[in-house]
């Protein structure tokens, strides 16, 4: 028997990073993680940085790092339309450590709000890929 299937697409200003049916999707929302699966309510949802979890047909798994973006469920159809999507294959550890460094140096020097602001947004960023890293690793 066929596995019951929704058709994903995850896309950024720049890319279409995936596009295809799975079973479930895992995701962070603006109130939380959220699971979806076939035959889930329509909703609306802003997300914040992290992964993208997706189950394609047949169990097969993949992740991908978002910056934030929208998130938008109807029926048969999932969108999430990020502010920065990438493979987690593709993130570079280095460069999220690197880019964990800076932000904190901001946060401890910061002028005012809105460098502090940038800086806790930059390192949050950086968190969610150096998570997503480690995820993959296990």
């Amino acid at each position: 028997m066929a596995a019951m299937t929704v058709h994903l697409e995850v896309v950024s200003a720049e890319d279409k990073i995936f596009s295809g049916r799975v079973e479930t999707i895992q995701v962070t929302g603006s109130e939380g993680e959220l699971g979806i699966y076939p035959g889930h309510a329509p909703l609306l949802t802003t997300l914040k940085p992290g992964m993208v979890r997706l189950v394609k047909q047949h169990g097969h798994e993949e992740l991908i790092y978002i910056a934030g973006g929208v998130l938008e469920v109807q029926p048969g159809n999932v969108t999430v339309l990020a502010d920065v999507a990438v493979r987690a294959a593709d993130l570079d550890e280095q460069a999220a450590l690197d880019a964990k460094r800076r932000a904190e140096e901001h946060i401890a020097n910061a002028s005012n709000d809105l460098n502090y602001a940038e800086a806790a947004a930059e390192l949050a960023e950086a968190i969610a890929q150096l998570r997503l890293i480690k995820n993959m690793r296990k």
